[in-house]
């Protein structure tokens, strides 16, 4: 017998939206429509897929958004805000007593309000921590360590995570971080990874790629995706400034976000001829791409251990390409790397040990690394992920408070 008490999902990000958060929402509320009652609160505009709609699956509860710029801090801080509070009064209309919902840290301040909502409706919450805040804001610089701005932050925290029943991790290094904060307890914690949505298999570098042609360089080093606060983007255009000269090796970058725009006014004041761009990717033309690239770089700012997971690095894997990390060593991504031989870890804010790993690894035949990349994308599976997650959540259903423990 299924517990009673139905599902709310609180998400900024949902279907129709195309980016990565929408996808792991969707694919979570639609796992956990199979077994109870799901309501997803959205905040973006337009019809879902028909696969994600009609009987069994969630209903879905449009709440009116605005969304900024990224560059827009200020815009971007007031929509978040106004946000959060309508999704708090769609909670106190939509929850009641024995129920659970589920939110995730886009926007920052949305956890907020579905924490409080929960707490003054009965319900039970849990929060998918894909970026922790303000700890993020101050790795990028945006706030300092012990601004009052910080200080409020990390004291509200503390009542939220007080009042969360779980915290759901994709990274093992977010323990530390989150248990310096007061309210939050090791018990609350679940670890669960994100999932590769390609087919892990190997996938041959092949010239008559599409992404290749034109390029005479014979090892390509590939970056895809966004480019946010936590990414370095100017380590990776000085690396390639080293490495000019060289000409077996070329830069293919795709992607978008404030770290991309960076990259191009890089670019178009050095018109550096072994860097090329790429408009961003289909997802149809996704396989292709990750394909088309001998290395990818994935280049973090200092201090990311904890506070954010690279979700594109599961897909990097499945399509058999070695890795090569920009961040501290104890970084979730960085583990998986090293523990599993995948590639190589470089120091953030060392584009000369960036410089010098793309030059190893251009000279390197250990095609093994693709059968390694293979085989632990192959670990990081959707079904394994999906059902921890309907197992978290049966757990809060059947459990109407965790024991408290340190």
């Amino acid at each position: 017998m299924q517990p009673r008490g139905k599902i709310v999902v609180a998400s900024q990000h949902y279907p129709p939206d195309t980016s990565t958060t929408a996808a792991i929402m969707a694919e979570i509320a639609c796992r956990l429509a199979i077994e109870h009652e799901v309501v997803v609160l959205s905040g973006w505009p337009g019809a879902s897929p028909a696969s994600q709609t009609g009987p069994g699956k969630p209903r879905v509860v449009a709440i009116k958004n605005r969304m900024a710029g990224k560059a827009a801090l200020v815009r971007r801080g007031l929509s978040e805000l106004l946000f959060a509070a309508r999704t708090f009064v769609a909670l106190m209309r939509e929850l009641r007593r024995g129920d659970v919902v589920l939110t995730v840290t886009a926007p920052f301040m949305l956890p907020y309000a579905v924490a409080a909502a929960a707490r003054f409706k009965g319900a039970r919450s849990a929060l998918i921590m894909h970026d922790l805040f303000p700890d993020v804001l101050v790795m990028a610089g945006l706030l300092k360590p012990g601004s009052l701005v910080t200080r409020t932050m990390r004291a509200v925290n503390g009542l939220m995570f007080r009042a969360l029943n779980a915290v759901i991790t994709i990274g093992r290094d977010a323990e530390r971080p989150l248990l310096s904060y007061a309210g939050m307890t090791r018990n609350k914690i679940r670890f669960i990874p994100n999932w590769a949505t390609l087919l892990p298999a190997p996938r041959p570098v092949n010239s008559d790629n599409p992404f290749r042609k034109g390029f005479s360089a014979r090892f390509i080093v590939g970056l895809s995706g966004n480019l946010g606060f936590t990414h370095d983007p100017e380590i990776v255009f000085e690396a390639a400034r080293l490495l000019k000269d060289e000409a077996d090796i070329h830069f293919l970058l795709s992607g978008w976000g404030i770290g991309f725009e960076r990259l191009k006014q890089l670019q178009a004041e050095a018109n550096l001829s072994n860097v090329s761009f790429v408009a961003r990717v289909a997802d149809t033309e996704l396989e292709a791409f990750l394909a088309a690239a001998n290395l990818w770089i994935i280049p973090y700012r200092k201090d990311v251990a904890g506070v954010s997971v690279p979700s594109r690095f599961y897909n990097l894997l499945a399509v058999g390409r070695p890795v090569l990390l920009v961040s501290e060593p104890e970084a979730e991504a960085a583990l998986t790397v090293v523990e599993n031989g995948l590639g190589w870890v470089v120091t953030p804010g060392r584009p000369d040990q960036l410089a010098a790993a793309i030059r190893t690894a251009s000279r390197s035949d250990d095609d093994a690394i693709a059968a390694r990349a293979v085989k632990t994308a192959a670990r990081f599976d959707r079904t394994t992920a999906m059902n921890a997650y309907a197992g978290v959540i049966d757990e809060l259903l059947r459990t109407p408070h965790l024991p408290e423990q340190r």
